[in-house]
């Protein structure tokens, strides 16, 4: 006959199954686990954590009571004051070389981008001035193509048979003329 432990708990009707335990063993893994455990309720938002902010150095006292040199009296207990002054100082000067080092690049990067659009630009306009340069050609060619349909018409209902025979015969000794760029 079973006997009903204290410490065991009936089973909730409308409760979460335990899920196994699963350790990942690669990174990998590990993501793919993180991945599933998200999409098993596609409802619920996934938590996207904030960007940590940049390490500060607290700023340099505006008075220093207590000035000592790198001796700090041999044997004190100083000497361990002016260890941790001056640790904390060389961290606040390298903190600075490196915001000074990283402003410097960014700037560096904004010419190149700026240097960069107005290149880009100077080529665009380079090339939409031969497009509309090559567009005049062809509407020049096509004005002049029709205005000698228009003046050979003409020059044929005036002149009498005869003259139409002799420029037959020019025509065909003319060097045929050719239009660029089509």
């Amino acid at each position: 006959m079973a006997v009903p432990q204290k410490d065991a708990k009936p089973a909730k009707p409308g409760g979460k199954e335990p899920q196994p335990l699963i350790i990942a063993k690669t990174p990998a893994e590990e993501q793919r686990l993180k991945l599933e455990r998200l999409m098993r309720n596609p409802d619920k938002p996934a938590p996207i954590p904030e960007r940590p902010k940049e390490w500060n150095p607290r700023a340099p006292p505006e008075f220093v009571r207590d000035v000592m040199g790198s001796s700090a009296g041999a044997g004190s207990g100083e000497f361990h004051v002016y260890r941790h002054l001056r640790r904390r100082e060389y961290q606040r000067q390298d903190f600075l070389d490196r915001m000074s080092e990283k402003q410097k690049l960014d700037e560096e990067y904004l010419d190149k981008v700026e240097e960069n659009q107005k290149a880009a630009e100077a080529r665009t306009a380079k090339r939409r001035k031969k497009r509309d340069k090559l567009k005049l050609k062809k509407e020049m060619a096509k004005k002049a193509k029709v205005e000698s349909k228009e003046d050979s018409g003409k020059e044929e209902s005036s002149e009498s048979d005869d003259n139409s025979v002799e420029r037959e015969a020019e025509d065909d000794a003319e060097v045929p003329s050719f239009v660029m760029g089509k």
